[in-house]
């Protein structure tokens, strides 16, 4: 059974930067797609990152630009570099298996001054 465990969520300024990682069990990590989605308060989970087995990245227009989606299949983590964070950007954010269909816990990422 595949275990993602999100950490690296907090509270930052408007303008700030945090790195979110995501951390996978499993055997087969290296093969799959892998990608981020996040949930404001009201609102629908979205999806706005992914990263497939090798390394090609997508993303959604709010973020493109600001955030990095990248991968270490040694490690098997998933990480996500966020700058120019902006209060909109406030969620909890969750990691996602796209071929195994797994979610880990997320991890809240509060943007405010």
């Amino acid at each position: 059974q595949v275990q993602l465990v999100e950490s690296g969520g907090g509270l930052v300024q408007p303008g700030g930067s945090l790195r979110l990682s995501c951390a996978a069990s499993g055997s087969i990590f290296s093969i799959n797609d892998m990608g981020w989605y996040r949930q404001a308060p009201g609102k629908q989970r979205e999806w706005f990152a992914n990263i497939t087995s090798i390394r090609r990245t997508t993303y959604s227009e709010s973020v493109k630009g600001r955030f990095t989606i990248s991968r270490d299949n040694a490690k098997k983590l998933v990480y996500l570099e966020m700058n120019s964070l902006k209060p909109e950007d406030t969620a909890v954010y969750y990691c996602h298996n796209a071929n195994m269909g797994y979610w880990g816990q997320g991890t809240q990422v509060t943007v405010s001054s």
